[in-house]
């Protein structure tokens, strides 16, 4: 792969209409992705802590490029993630760091870990991911 397919791969995810809202960082490297997510209060539940939601986007969104970084022709589709949260986060920012784990021909695994802003892991998933039929635009496209 190439830093060309990186790069279009940062712009497809932040040309993602959801991260209108989000408003995440992406760094994308062979084989591992790092998002950052600011935190802020419209992401709190009831009981004033992030919610889970934004931690599985992080966390799928890493392990996803991370895997995505392998294929160059076409976008992976996330097929299973499980999520384990282990503490509470209420400011800062959410780093998730993605890694692939596992490349097949048409099924991939990608781990990532969500750290809080003092380092502390707070959550962590792993997923597999399918190659799919969509194909990945050519950098400077319009999304």
């Amino acid at each position: 792969m190439s830093e060309t397919h990186y790069r279009n791969l940062e712009q497809a995810y932040l040309s993602a209409p959801c991260n209108e809202y989000y408003r995440p960082e992406i760094r994308i490297e062979k084989g591992r992705a790092e998002i950052i997510i600011p935190v802020r209060e419209d992401f709190f539940h009831a009981a004033g802590a992030v919610h889970g939601s934004v931690y599985f986007k992080a966390l799928d969104d890493a392990a996803y490029f991370a895997v995505n970084s392998l294929v160059a022709d076409v976008f992976v589709l996330t097929v299973s993630f499980t999520l384990h949260l282990m503490r509470p986060i209420d400011s800062g920012v959410l780093r998730a760091v993605g890694q692939a784990f596992y490349r097949g021909k048409q099924f991939y695994g990608g781990e990532s870990q969500l750290f809080d802003h003092q380092g502390r892991e707070i959550a962590r998933g792993s997923g597999i991911f399918a190659r799919s039929k969509m194909a990945i635009p050519p950098a400077g496209n319009d999304r």
